[in-house]
């Protein structure tokens, strides 16, 4: 039997930035988490700090636009058939989701958060004398024709982008990437306010080796269930040992759901896959982030690697990634005439995403111990940052009104979203 005063399960980049928070703020923190190959979203994603992504994914106009966007159709978006078992009943909490009033509600909570994503990373960065790790060149995006740039640019015009800011892409970027590329650019935009990582697999290593040197403890180990004991919880580990801790923080992505229904939670989250390939830059220019969006394909650049990702798959956890995925993204590459230098790898990971497209963010009502901060879907790297420090005020009985976020909003099986202050 172990014992904690903090323990936090999931080593993600949600979970490791919450147990820094946590430790720096004096707990006695234990972090909880198997090592996994393929590593988490938060190692393989774009890299890209979305303050942009105010919008709901959980929207009428989102909701419209699926069956024209689904890979079989040569889109990104797919429903592995084996698993529709897991993915219809959260498929119909989203449509549920999908109305104007909750896409409204959304679009408050998100923009919320996202108000601060930035600041808090610069601050998370500066603290572990780290201000690298963030670079602030915004992003651009390019489409590959006079029609879909129209629609495109009036789509963006029409969003809230909240603390973003969108112009048409001046003409010398334009031609550095059509320059670089074998298909015709028509026109693109420019985001300034948003960032990137300079290398989420690095961030990720330095974060946890500051939780350590703070002097954080680390358990690798895998998280059967959540046993009650009174009024709060055990971890109950795989084999049967338990971790008796004063508090429990879930991070743990889409295995979090699993964990809170154990005590009786409603948490209908799935994995929605993402896909990359990387290798070598060769003559791709020190770009930003780079998305063209008619392929929904995002190029980030990490030093001398970039790295294509894409795809929005729903399935299982544990289901066998589907090597489609990276034969589609190898023939976008080829079709733009971008060749990978030396040894490619290819990954893949689940995003832990909720029918309404928020986060859980809150203390249980089922245990008096625990709390929670999961459901990130694609913003888990955009969102770590301030979701670590409204977690560290949260469990010192100082976080603003988490109402949007509180997991029992499920609870009803209508999917509502409550405004947030």
């Amino acid at each position: 039997m172990k014992a904690a005063g903090t323990a936090v399960i999931g080593g993600g980049i949600v979970g490791t930035v919450c147990a820094l928070a946590l430790r720096r703020a004096g707990e006695d923190v234990l972090l909880i988490d198997p090592r996994r190959d393929p590593p988490p979203a938060s190692y393989g994603n774009a890299g890209h700090i979305a303050v942009e992504q105010v919008e709901p994914l959980a929207s009428p106009a989102a909701l419209a636009s699926a069956p024209r966007r689904l890979f079989a159709l040569g889109g990104a978006l797919d429903f592995r058939l084996a698993d529709a078992a897991t993915w219809m009943p959260w498929a119909a909490r989203y449509i549920r989701a999908c109305t104007p009033e909750s896409a409204a509600r959304g679009r408050v909570a998100l923009g919320g958060l996202l108000s601060d994503a930035l600041p808090a990373w610069k601050r998370l960065a500066a603290s572990v004398a780290r201000p690298d790790l963030i670079i602030e060149q915004g992003h651009v995006v390019v489409w590959e024709s006079q029609d879909s740039a129209r629609k495109g640019m009036a789509a963006w015009s029409a969003a809230d982008i909240g603390q973003a800011r969108l112009s048409s892409l001046d003409e010398p970027t334009l031609r550095r990437i059509a320059r670089r590329v074998s298909t015709p650019v028509a026109d693109g935009a420019r985001f300034e306010g948003s960032a990137q990582v300079s290398d989420p697999g690095q961030a990720l290593k330095l974060l946890g080796e500051a939780f350590e040197a703070a002097g954080g403890r680390r358990l690798t180990a895998s998280v059967s269930r959540l046993a009650p004991r009174g009024a709060g919880a055990d971890i109950v580990l795989e084999g049967g040992e338990r971790v008796l801790a004063g508090r429990i923080l879930v991070t743990g992505g889409v295995g979090s759901g699993a964990l809170m229904r154990g005590l009786g939670h409603v948490a209908p989250i799935i994995a929605e896959r993402g896909y990359h390939l990387e290798g070598l830059a060769g003559d791709w220019d020190n770009l930003p982030p780079v998305v063209f969006e008619d392929r929904s394909l995002i190029l980030t650049r990490f030093g001398d690697r970039l790295r294509a990702a894409s795809f929005v798959e729903f399935c299982r956890e544990g289901s066998s990634p589907d090597s489609m995925k990276w034969d589609r993204l190898r023939g976008h590459l080829s079709a733009l005439g971008i060749v990978l230098g030396g040894q490619v790898a290819q990954w893949s990971g689940a995003r832990p995403t909720l029918p309404d497209y928020l986060p859980a963010i809150g203390a249980s009502t089922r245990a008096d111990n625990l709390y929670y901060a999961f459901g990130h879907q694609h913003l888990g790297l955009t969102l770590a940052a301030t979701t670590g420090e409204i977690v560290a005020r949260l469990m010192a009985g100082e976080a603003p009104d988490l109402s949007a976020f509180d997991i029992d909003r499920f609870a009803s099986g209508r999917g509502k979203t409550r405004t947030a202050a």
